[in-house]
This record gives structure tokens, C-alpha cells and sequence, in this order.
């Protein structure tokens, strides 16, 4: 069951907190950009995701980004649409 919009970005935070101890971690609803666009006619959201963990010391990009889908579970079939992933390591910076 989708979560009231005002509660999805603080769900995220709290996903990835939990999952993957970041140092850094933004997280921002970019919906308002995408108004009218088909797929978030089901009142899905689009979000960017910045995370800068220990967990991603030795990871390729693509299982980075599967770190975070995993970390976000059901948030990815309920809440989520899209979903912008920047992973980085702290060696690595925010950047």
C-alpha cells in the first residue's frame, strides 16, 4: 500500500539509513517535474537518491544501484516510479 506523498522521502531516508549506514545521503522528490507524465499517472513518485556508504566499497555501479533497489524493497512497487541513483564510496566523495 502507497504511502501519503509527504511521507515518501522520509521513508526513503529511512530504507537507506537502515540498510546501508550512508555518511552522506540526499534525497529529493522530483515529481513536480514529471506532471503529466504517463507513468506517474499511478501516483507513483520520482525520486533522486544521493548515498555515499562503506557498502559500496567493491561494487561495480549496477550492484550499487541493486544495493539501493534492495534497501527500498517494496517502496520500489509502491511509492516509487523512478528512481535517479548516484553511489558512491566515501573515498569517492559526494560528488
Amino acid at each position: 500500500m502507497a504511502l501519503p506523498r509527504e511521507q515518501r522521502v522520509e521513508a526513503i531516508r529511512h530504507a537507506i539509513e537502515t540498510a546501508l549506514a550512508p555518511v552522506s545521503l540526499e534525497v529529493e522528490d522530483e515529481s513536480h517535474r514529471h506532471v503529466g507524465h504517463a507513468g506517474a499517472q499511478d501516483g507513483r513518485g520520482h525520486f533522486r537518491v544521493a548515498v555515499v556508504s562503506s557498502a559500496f566499497v567493491g561494487l561495480n555501479p549496477i550492484a550499487r544501484h541493486r544495493a539501493v533497489y534492495a534497501a527500498l524493497g517494496d517502496l520500489m512497487n509502491t511509492d516509487i516510479h523512478a528512481l535517479s541513483i548516484s553511489a558512491r564510496t566515501p573515498d569517492e566523495g559526494a560528488g
